[in-house]
């Protein structure tokens, strides 16, 4: 057996308390040796539930104990890219979670110091991960659907207290950095496409850009149409419409991927996808029937990222992905300064993604993380 990788936690807030903290104490592939937290409370916290690991006060404490070979953070928004940086250029593996900076300078120095490094960095659109959203990019890349012409999605919310930091789009709040970062990678990773133009209108209901209508013209020319908001209920789904068939997940309702043709009487197909015998090629059939409300996920991705470490498997999705995100993020919002289409324009060279680079799902996980955590 392999020996754990020395990993360490930067940034104790609610989605490292619910979702990493338990993760990374429960996989066999990681030690938690480290913490570091600068809010006294949550530092106790996360101490008290992690006694092995040394709590340190600052991201830059952490690093120079020498106590970890990789870190995770999971900071506020705007506070991704610098302890990222760091820790690249102190030799560590990094699992950053999304979006990886909040401004595209940040992530463009990013990028530069992950390609410096040698190091893996692996950004945290852990969806990629998830059993349902794998079996759509089966179907959708395997030419069953025909030429893509329209993708669909939704992802909301219910209203619900934010941290001060959500609420104000310069320490990286608002539903685009949040939600739409998810769906944006979706979209490339599921069709293959690059994002050609973004068209955006955002509202502000109780904070600051809390809700979304984004339109994405792709380079092979479908056009995906989204949805996001912190108003309204929970809803995460994507539908794919091709020439010849549609297919569509409902992250939170369906048990497989459900399809149809494009023909008279589709809906009958679309009601037989939801029952019967094909509910037992269901990808998450165990996970539903479990009554859990875990989202597989998570640690599907900190999987893939210590086999990334280990050398067995390509690092993906890459800080060039999550550049990609924020390229099409600063689009839509100029798009919804303006009042009309803006064009994506790429900071760095990346190819389509391919069989190779996709960030599949790892092994089967745990399920430690809470199914509606609050990202």
């Amino acid at each position: 057996m392999k020996p754990p990788i020395r990993i360490g936690l930067i940034g104790c807030g609610r989605l490292a308390q619910q979702v990493h903290l338990p993760l990374l104490q429960h996989l066999p592939d990681f030690q938690l040796t480290a913490l570091a937290e600068s809010d006294p409370a949550r530092r106790a916290e996360a101490a008290r539930r992690a006694p092995p690991a040394r709590a340190f006060e600052s991201a830059e404490a952490l690093l120079a104990s020498g106590l970890a070979e990789a870190v995770l953070i999971s900071t506020p928004s705007h506070l991704h890219a610098a302890p990222a940086e760091a820790a690249l250029r102190a030799g560590l593996h990094v699992y950053l979670e999304k979006p990886i900076a909040s401004t595209l300078d940040d992530g463009r120095r990013l990028v530069a110091a992950g390609r410096a490094s040698g190091r893996v960095a692996l950004v945290g659109f852990n969806y990629r991960f998830h059993p349902l959203y794998a079996a759509l990019r089966q179907v959708t890349q395997s030419g069953a659907l025909g030429a893509l012409t329209t993708l669909t999605t939704q992802f909301t919310t219910p209203p619900r207290e934010l941290p001060v930091w959500k609420r104000a789009r310069v320490t990286g709040g608002g539903v685009l950095l949040d939600l739409a970062s998810h769906h944006i990678d979706l979209v490339r990773w599921l069709t293959g496409q690059e994002v050609a133009a973004a068209s955006a209108v955002l509202r502000s209901v109780h904070t600051q850009d809390d809700n979304a209508e984004v339109v994405l013209r792709l380079t092979g020319g479908a056009v995906a149409r989204s949805e996001f908001s912190f108003t309204t209920r929970d809803v995460d789904r994507v539908l794919v419409t091709g020439a010849a068939g549609v297919a569509g997940v409902d992250r939170y309702r369906s048990w497989l991927v459900e399809r149809a043709p494009v023909a008279e009487g589709a809906a009958r197909w679309w009601q037989l996808a939801r029952a019967g015998p094909a509910l037992l090629g269901s990808p998450v059939l165990r996970h539903k029937l479990s009554r859990s409300r875990a989202e597989p996920s998570y640690a599907a991705a900190l999987a893939h990222f210590a086999a990334a470490v280990r050398g067995e498997v390509a690092a993906a999705p890459s800080l060039e992905d999550g550049l990609r995100a924020l390229e099409v993020i600063s689009a839509a919002e100029a798009s919804a300064q303006a009042g009309a289409p803006v064009s994506v324009t790429p900071s760095a060279a990346l190819p389509l993604l391919g069989a190779a680079e996709q960030g599949g799902p790892g092994r089967p996980s745990p399920e430690q993380d809470s199914w509606k955590a609050n990202r």
